[in-house]
């Protein structure tokens, strides 16, 4: 017997549906990049990599919610770092970079006072900071 409908058709087409986690706040499409999980007990919201699974009690959040995300009064917000995330410069990495740089632009004659008696090596033609320049073999 044939059905007077015709044939079953899904309500939700199979080339929509991603593979890929999307935030979810409402109206956010942006794929997800964090976890956010509540410990009522606690109360704490822990912000972590983006979990392996999708679960019921969990919510993906994309780049940007995940960075403007704030707790209810009393709440505390525990960040996780992601392990595989480039890490943030901080303020000693600056301050090192900062020295690097002023050490670099010295002229030679207060860096060698600076540095003390050097032995002097007959293959360096220059040096600018921690970088030397040596002479050739050939010559």
């Amino acid at each position: 017997m044939e059905s007077r409908r015709g044939p079953l058709k899904s309500a939700v087409p199979s080339n929509v549906v991603s593979p890929v986690r999307r935030c979810s706040r409402t109206a956010c499409g942006r794929p997800a990049v964090a976890t956010l999980t509540y410990v009522y007990a606690d109360s704490t919201a822990v912000l972590g990599p983006l979990a392996t699974y999708a679960e019921p009690h969990c919510y993906d959040l994309c780049a940007e919610h995940s960075e403007r995300l704030t707790a209810p009064r009393g709440w505390e917000v525990v960040r996780l770092l992601d392990g595989n995330a480039p890490a943030r410069p901080s303020g000693d990495d600056l301050e090192a970079l900062a020295n690097a740089v002023r050490e670099a632009a010295r002229p030679q004659e207060r860096a060698a006072e600076a540095g003390g008696a050097r032995s002097a090596d007959p293959m360096e033609v220059a040096r600018r900071g921690h970088l030397r320049v040596l002479r050739s073999p050939d010559n």
